[in-house]
């Protein structure tokens, strides 16, 4: 059996989830609900407090997704009662952001600045002019938000300028060296 799959998820006073007709969960919180339809080779099981997905035959493809949809609800639950957050650090001369309304406007050194809408479901902000903080109920989008803004301008390995994940280190390289 799956070890992910085996283990129950646990649900808050703050969450509630529903098991409907064609094997649709929904998980409603006080941010938001978020649905999933389910393979039908997976069943899901409410008892109290705790939500429990079965297998119903033991076949590769049922062992495959029977840990993928207990991540997936897991992380909904997550999302829903506590939210997700990624950080991300500007560094550089000049490098600097600020919210206004639904867009995240960053000046990274180019002749313009970079406009960002934010999608639905994501609260950005900018504490510092150099650190944001992009916080949602859903992991997938605020990973997603997150890997965008940094493509922006990605840290280069000479000077590590550019726009970095909190705490991520970055390999420099050596520069020219003078000659003889």
């Amino acid at each position: 059996m799956s070890r992910v799959g085996r283990s129950p998820i646990f649900l808050d006073d703050k969450v509630q989830v529903t098991v409907g007709g064609n094997n649709i969960i929904t998980v409603k919180g006080a941010k938001s609900s978020m649905n999933f339809e389910i393979n039908p080779l997976i069943t899901a099981q409410i008892e109290g407090k705790k939500l429990t997905l079965v297998r119903t035959n033991e076949t590769k493809q049922a062992k495959s997704m029977h840990g993928m949809y207990r991540a997936l609800l897991q992380n909904a639950v997550h999302g829903l009662t506590k939210g997700f957050s990624r950080s991300l650090e500007l560094h550089g001369v000049g490098y600097r952001a600020t919210v206004a309304g639904k867009k995240l406007e960053l000046s990274l050194g180019f002749s313009h600045p970079v406009v960002f809408e934010i999608p639905e479901g994501i609260e950005i902000k900018v504490e510092k002019q150099t650190l944001i903080t992009i916080n949602g109920y859903n992991k997938e989008t605020v990973g997603q938000v997150a890997a965008k803004v940094r493509s922006f301008r990605p840290p280069e390995p000479y000077l590590g300028k550019g726009v970095r994940y909190q705490g991520e280190k970055i390999r420099r390289k050596a520069g020219k060296s003078a000659g003889k």
